[in-house]
């Protein structure tokens, strides 16, 4: 399958978050095929006190103020989170941070990069998946809309989406806005309320 094309992150942050949600995010790394389906993911942009580009451009998060469709990689603590820089036109910048997938295939592998873990627990959060995937910011600024190490295609199964939307987690600032999404009853989700 082809990579879902630019044009589907050039929209409004909020939407494009909500809209990855039954999505594939396919890695390929060492001659293994990795894939999860999006469960949980978030939407930051500017403007938003909680986004990395609120304050202004700085070398750290210069690929959200650009085009569509490449990836922000950024660590705490000591983990990498994975996000794909998406906004509209009348936006300067904003992601979408990838919070979670189901595991499809190459789940072995993973499970080498992420050993004694339960299956439900081994992506099921975006330090996780980065981790169970090979994630690192060595791919910051890849662009997913091309074939190659990493990138996003339709689901080829046909999914009875039910989305959830609910306050983002882990954030000291703008905890109001309900723009995390994640795949109700799904057990792979990071936090389930």
């Amino acid at each position: 399958m082809l990579p879902i094309p630019r044009s589907f992150y050039e929209r409004n942050t909020v939407d494009v978050a909500h809209d990855l949600i039954g999505k594939v995010m396919v890695r390929v790394i060492n001659g293994h095929l990795l894939s999860g389906m999006i469960v949980e993911a978030e939407a930051y942009q500017s403007g938003d006190e909680a986004c990395h580009a609120y304050d202004k451009k700085t070398k750290r998060n210069q690929v959200l103020f650009g085009q569509p469709g490449h990836l922000y990689i950024y660590t705490i603590h000591k983990q990498f989170c994975v996000n794909i820089v998406s906004h509209d036109a009348d936006t300067k910048a904003g992601g979408v941070l990838i919070r979670a997938l189901e595991p499809l295939q190459g789940i072995a592998y993973m499970q080498e990069n992420r050993p004694h873990v339960p299956l439900h627990n081994l992506t099921s959060g975006p330090g996780k998946l980065c981790q169970a995937l090979q994630i690192t910011t060595a791919l910051y600024g890849h662009d997913v809309t091309e074939l190659g190490p990493l990138y996003i295609v339709e689901n080829e199964e046909t999914l009875q989406r039910s989305v959830i939307a609910s306050k983002r987690i882990g954030i000291s600032k703008a905890q109001d806005k309900l723009w995390r999404f994640y795949l109700k009853a799904n057990r792979f989700v990071s936090r389930k309320k």
